[in-house]
């Protein structure tokens, strides 16, 4: 039998998931290879045999970058390219399809519910219509809810899978330690710590059905935390997605934040306190154009700092969540609010002490202005960026990222954090979906 010779263009997460539910095992097909983009690093691996099956792939699959597109298709006689990553504009996307079409193969978009897995305890899961919307905190209000119903909750969390694949096929998070033991980044701490710190067991991982096995071992309910603006690899019994009108228009121009849009029960319009009016109802629009039967929330994302006396009238340096900046493109985050906020004197450029990777992640992301992404997919990053932080003449380290950096980083000035939640306002609330669920 002849095989269908297949490229999944991914980004390290959901490319890994499309294969193990579609591709896997499947002796009529043939992956050639992943591509990876987005984050640094990734390409030059290889999905090991252990996870990809060591009948077909005795050798595993390599991991190439996307940038060889057109060369990998040539060189593998690709039949079809499979586009499996989130957070892509439509201009973007359809130029990766030219070029897949312009050299020869197929182009294809996999069916959000193709690649959902049905768990057998209730999912609710919590999407978004691009990187940086809120997904977080929304998160962590619907635990602490259903927690306080007495419901042992569980949250499984897009994956993040930077290091050794195999060691990391099922990852289970309930306090520090593990992060230290599964050698996290500061992306994946973002997404782990907080939930650790309202006693909440996370999972993550390579194989998204072998998670689910052992998460739906101690869980009523199991939250889905996506991650970029993907869908969820659960089939949900409530979606809700949220949506940012920092960005309207957006939630109607980004793959595949529209597809989640498209499919919600509930979307929350978030940072309703700091975007304009007409942008909320820009974005009310589109939810009611897109998805008239979905029940639309409002919400605020009030921001407080540990200190406030500390960024009073002082020179600061602002870090801030590293993906929302980046592939999220959002100019700002939850630090730059707080340091306007709280009456900070100066925020100091950090890109004329940036150091090794840091450099180039301005040079790729030339919207950045005045403040410092949290980069650190890898030991050598993060000590860059610890280097970076430590050469900015400032006064205190304003950090809008979810984390207590001082846990990764040895900081030469005082950091104060920045914290966000979520405040639904008017009703319904969260309590009453949730109840009603």
């Amino acid at each position: 039998m002849e095989r269908t010779k297949v490229l999944i263009i991914g980004a390290a997460g959901r490319d890994f998931h499309n294969f193990n539910v579609l591709y896997r095992g499947r002796k009529e097909y043939q992956v050639a290879a992943f591509t990876a983009a987005q984050i640094p690093d990734i390409e030059g691996r290889t999905y090991p045999p252990e996870l990809a099956g060591k009948d077909l792939y005795p050798r595993g699959i390599p991991i190439l970058a996307e940038s060889e597109l057109e060369s990998i298709i040539h060189e593998h006689k690709v039949d079809e390219a499979v586009f499996s990553y989130s957070d892509v504009s439509y201009q973007k996307i359809m130029s990766i399809s030219s070029k897949v079409n312009a050299a020869g193969a197929d182009f294809v978009l996999i069916g959000a519910e193709r690649t959902m897995l049905k768990a057998n305890v209730p999912v609710i899961s919590v999407c978004a219509v691009r990187t940086g919307s809120g997904k977080s905190q929304t998160t962590r209000k619907i635990c602490k809810i259903l927690k306080a119903k007495g419901r042992r909750v569980v949250a499984i969390r897009h994956p993040m899978p930077y290091g050794d694949l195999v060691a990391q096929k099922v990852q289970r998070y309930a306090n520090y330690e593990d992060l230290d033991r599964h050698k996290c980044t500061i992306e994946e701490r973002e997404e782990y710590e907080p939930h650790i710190d309202e006693g909440i067991i996370v999972y993550a991982g390579v194989d998204y059905g072998a998670i689910l096995a052992e998460a739906e071992k101690e869980a009523d309910v199991i939250v889905w935390d996506g991650g970029n603006n993907d869908t969820s690899f659960y089939k949900p019994d409530l979606l809700i997605v949220i949506a940012d009108p920092l960005r309207p228009g957006h939630e109607v121009s980004y793959y595949p934040g529209e597809t989640n849009l498209r499919m919600a029960d509930v979307v929350i319009i978030n940072k309703i306190d700091s975007a304009d009016r007409k942008n909320v109802e820009s974005v009310r629009d589109s939810v009611e154009a897109e998805n008239p039967d979905a029940i639309i929330i409002e919400a605020e994302s009030p921001i407080t700092v540990e200190r406030p006396e500390a960024v009073k009238g002082k020179d600061v340096l602002v870090v801030e969540d590293g993906p929302t900046l980046t592939h999220g493109e959002m100019t700002y985050g939850a630090g730059m609010v707080a340091a306007r906020k709280y009456g900070a004197k100066n925020i100091v450029e950090p890109r004329p002490y940036a150091v090794g990777s840091i450099i180039t992640t301005f040079e790729k992301y030339s919207h950045l202005k005045e403040l410092l992404p949290a980069m650190g997919y890898g030991e050598v990053q993060v000590r860059e960026l610890e280097e970076t932080i430590n050469k900015v003449p400032c006064e205190v380290v304003l950090a809008g990222t979810p984390i207590d950096l001082r846990r990764v980083l040895k900081i030469n000035k005082p950091i104060v954090r920045v914290r966000y939640t979520l405040k639904e306002r008017g009703k319904p609330d969260l309590e009453a979906i949730l109840a009603k669920f």
